[in-house]
């Protein structure tokens, strides 16, 4: 630990502060060795991993670390309840600030959120559906309408110009093109709606600059479940141990640590009281941060294992 503390890049301190930009997690220095080498032998036939240490790729989650969503995504499912009409009791659903935040921090996905809202409270009557529907087929068509509406309000969202990137990501992005490295966005969300805030967002030139782009639409299970990081470091042929993942919420830190990755945490307001003690590191934006940084965060990481 000690040797970590006195190479950490200039500015940056290791606390266990919140109120610090970064924060080291001493556990995981006792799991990453376990993680790294766990994810190694699991996928070696493919991508060849190995403890790493040498930063390869930057894969980025986009909600939440590109720009910060959370609110557009509960703002368009009241959108789709009100417009459908909604209702599991006498009044139409309508998904507070607090409950939202919760529940996307717990389950990941919207199909997902749905069916286990419906479950816990009720499956409700809806102009879809005058009565709520009793068998698989009904509550998935269901599920698909709303989750369909509620894509094409996101992107209207989006599209009204009024979303900006969070601090530093766009430069990070450029910073990891410009040095060499693989870059990458691995979100849990539908794929459309994913690229239209990709497109907006970083520009069409990024975005199709990106060395891989995955989308909840390409893998079987959603986050935490690490398929869509390991696929991933498969598509960009680098070991999953030179791969550095930054994500903004403890689903995200599991599903790339369960990959056998290193991750960096840059916490919104909705996440930032969340246990991110596997992250590697945790920011409050990325406006500070630089790639160097990160070089040399994984060195010291890998090194202390």
């Amino acid at each position: 630990m000690a040797s970590m503390l006195s190479s950490h890049p200039p500015g940056v301190t290791f606390s266990h502060s919140k109120g610090q930009a970064l924060r080291f997690s001493k556990r995981y220095q006792q799991r990453s060795s376990l993680s790294f080498s766990a994810s190694a032998a699991s996928s070696s036939s493919s991508s060849s991993p190995s403890s790493g240490g040498s930063l390869e790729a930057l894969i980025f989650d986009c909600d939440g670390v590109i720009l910060e969503s959370e609110h557009l995504h509960r703002q368009a499912y009241n959108d789709a309840f009100a417009h459908f009409n909604v209702r599991c009791s006498p009044q139409p659903l309508n998904w507070a600030p607090d409950f939202y935040d919760d529940l996307q921090n717990r389950i990941g996905g919207g199909k997902p959120k749905m069916r286990w809202y419906f479950k816990e409270h009720g499956w409700p009557s809806s102009t879809i559906f005058e009565r709520p529907p009793e068998d698989n087929e009904g509550r998935a068509k269901l599920i698909d309408i709303l989750q369909d509406w509620k894509t094409e309000r996101y992107k209207e969202i989006i599209k009204s110009g009024t979303v900006e990137p969070r601090p530093g990501v766009l430069r990070l992005m450029d910073e990891a093109k410009a040095a060499g490295k693989k870059l990458a966005v691995c979100s849990a969300a539908t794929k459309s709606s994913v690229i239209l805030c990709l497109e907006n967002l970083i520009g069409m030139e990024r975005f199709q600059g990106l060395d891989c782009f995955l989308a909840g639409d390409d893998v079987k299970e959603k986050k935490p479940d690490p398929s869509i990081y390991q696929t991933a470091a498969k598509r960009i042929g680098v070991s999953v141990g030179d791969c550095l993942v930054v994500e903004d919420s403890v689903i995200g830190l599991q599903a790339a640590t369960n990959a056998g990755m290193a991750c960096v945490i840059t916490y919104t307001s909705s996440t930032a009281n969340q246990d991110f003690r596997d992250a590697i590191a945790i920011y409050p934006d990325l406006s500070n941060v630089r790639l160097k940084d990160l070089v040399i965060l994984l060195q010291n990481v890998v090194a202390a294992t």
